[in-house]
């Protein structure tokens, strides 16, 4: 089902650049970033848990639309719509500020930076594919909820899982100093 996306591969991925000498300020920056990311790691890990004790068996519907309804994150997107549809819009706006405004501005620092803000554009790609087939997928289990379409749900939140915090971690590390260095941020 997932053999035609690129998943990713840090060997293929460009060295993030070190920059010497940063101060307390020019560190904030990734350092916010990485909270910004923090917050939606934490909320994916809550969600996990409740996706794997539901294929357990431990837990049933109600009890955890009760327990996931006590996330921030669910109870701020409860009134504007579903919880996927609204975490892939976050995630697709934050990738698109990041596309438009940081990423250019970081390729213009130098070769080896366009590099990173290159891969990084084709990493949000894949994210992306990724997020609409688990849209796709949640509305497909919602119509007709069954074993195989749990299974192949699952799957596809695992493959988001993997592929979303290996980027998360890898653009913190490539560009999180860069931003406060170059004052882009």
């Amino acid at each position: 089902m997932l053999l035609d996306i690129g998943f990713l591969d840090d060997a293929t991925r460009p060295a993030p650049i070190r920059l010497e000498g940063l101060t307390e300020a020019q560190r904030a920056p990734g350092l916010h970033l990485r909270e910004v990311h923090d917050h939606l790691r934490d909320n994916m890990k809550t969600l996990a848990v409740l996706i794997d004790r539901a294929a357990a068996g431990e837990v049933g519907a109600k009890a955890a639309t009760d327990e996931a309804a006590g996330l921030a994150m669910v109870a701020n997107y409860r009134r504007f719509g579903n919880l996927c549809g609204q975490h892939c819009n976050i995630v697709n706006v934050h990738h698109s500020i990041e596309d438009e405004a940081i990423f250019p501005a970081i390729a213009a620092q130098g070769a080896g930076f366009k590099a990173i803000a290159d891969r990084l554009r084709a990493e949000h790609v894949v994210v992306h594919e990724l997020l609409v087939r688990l849209i796709d997928r949640l509305g497909e289990l919602a119509a007709d909820p069954g074993p195989s379409r749990f299974t192949d749900t699952l799957e596809l939140y695992r493959a988001l899982e993997r592929v979303l915090l290996s980027h998360l971690g890898y653009e913190e590390e490539a560009i999180g100093d860069a931003l406060g260095y170059f004052e882009l941020f």
